[in-house]
């Protein structure tokens, strides 16, 4: 008995399946890049308060400025985005040294800026920060 031709609209749904599926591959890539915002860093400086809220050897993430400062000696800071440069998801939380994009499960070591796990591999980038006034500002002509 002769197969009968598979109907038009069947062949069509699969070819708008595997269409979407590519575009979810994609979307999901493993290649690193800045994230979604045009400029993951800030194009102005930003006052992030007190110095003291970052203790000696202790991370501070300051979610809504998308920063995150670490302070590896008395007076001294480094600052990185807070954006996952996979896809520009904030991270959502820092335990110990370790920076979580909540999105696809990047870490980063927030001391340093460095992709530890992936999808993301290119590091945070870093953002200049200095003490004013035993304020922390970060940014720009920080």
């Amino acid at each position: 008995m002769p197969a009968r031709p598979t109907p038009r609209r069947t062949v069509l749904k699969g070819v708008a399946l595997a269409g979407a599926a590519g575009a979810g591959v994609a979307a999901c890539s493993t290649e690193s890049e800045v994230g979604k915002a045009v400029v993951p860093t800030p194009t102005a400086p930003v006052d992030l308060g007190a110095a003291d809220a970052v203790p000696v050897g202790g991370v501070k993430l300051f979610r809504e400025e998308r920063l995150v400062v670490s302070c590896p000696a008395e007076g001294q800071y480094k600052a990185f985005s807070a954006q996952c440069t996979h896809a520009g998801c904030a991270l959502d939380k820092v335990e110990g040294t370790e920076g979580n994009c909540p999105c696809h499960g990047s870490r980063f070591d927030v001391t340093t800026g460095e992709a530890t796990k992936g999808p993301a591999t290119v590091p945070l980038p870093e953002v200049p920060i200095t003490v004013k006034d035993g304020r922390l500002v970060a940014g720009p002509d920080a």
